[in-house]
């Protein structure tokens, strides 16, 4: 989302210099992020930039491995078999598989996510998936929801995902609009979670099995 908004112009086209300043005013007026949302994504940001005690990074610096970027992302190759920070459309074409609709759900992201995990677990010798990872990939497959998709319950049109992945741009040719109301950290959350349970294979609220009894429901 970064690099489509620097495509725009809300953030700097060369990605340089992005102080705290300049990423609220960018959120703000490309996708009308409330600054105490911003705030969060640029302290989360910081650790990208390698200098100690900085105040500023580059988007380049995004693409540090196992920092931000991570393997199994749903658009781009993992960093152990080469370029992981351009658009790859095969990549992109196993996940776009699994939204079978015009309006894309939870369920349907949450399937492709699992599948670009297992497929990069299977294929990928260094593959590396923590939980803060996972915290971090269920907010990148969060973005497009709130930018673009009815966070209430949790739909997006497909054809707008689809440009915004493949053009790295915001889908206003196709008649989009940033929304009217501020987007704020109550509304990340609540559709975090609805994304967390889509992207787990463990269903119900059943409690883990103690030692003891090893053995229950066989």
């Amino acid at each position: 989302m970064m690099n489509t908004l620097a495509n725009h112009g809300f953030l700097p086209h060369d990605g340089k210099n992005l102080t705290h300043d300049v990423v609220v005013k960018g959120l703000g007026d490309g996708l009308n992020f409330a600054p105490a949302l911003v705030d969060i994504m640029f302290q989360q940001a910081l650790p990208a930039n390698p200098l100690p005690h900085a105040t500023w990074f580059d988007l380049d610096q995004l693409n540090r491995h196992n920092v931000l970027e991570h393997d199994a992302s749903l658009s781009r190759t993992d960093a152990y078999f080469g370029n992981n920070h351009l658009f790859n459309q095969t990549i992109f074409d196993e996940s776009r598989k699994w939204w079978p609709e015009d309006l894309i759900t939870a369920e349907h992201i949450g399937n492709s996510k699992l599948a670009r995990q297992l497929q990069s677990k299977a294929t990928n010798p260094e593959y590396k998936f923590t939980n803060t990872t996972e915290a971090f990939s269920i907010g990148e497959i969060l973005a497009p929801f709130i930018a673009f998709g009815n966070v209430e319950d949790a739909t997006i049109n497909r054809t707008l995902v689809e440009y915004f992945f493949t053009h790295e741009r915001l889908p206003t040719a196709l008649g989009w609009s940033r929304k009217t109301q501020v987007v704020g950290l109550s509304d990340i959350l609540d559709l975090h979670v609805v994304l967390s349970n889509a992207s787990s294979l463990i269903t119900g609220n059943s409690p883990l099995l103690s030692s003891g009894n090893l053995h229950a429901g066989a």
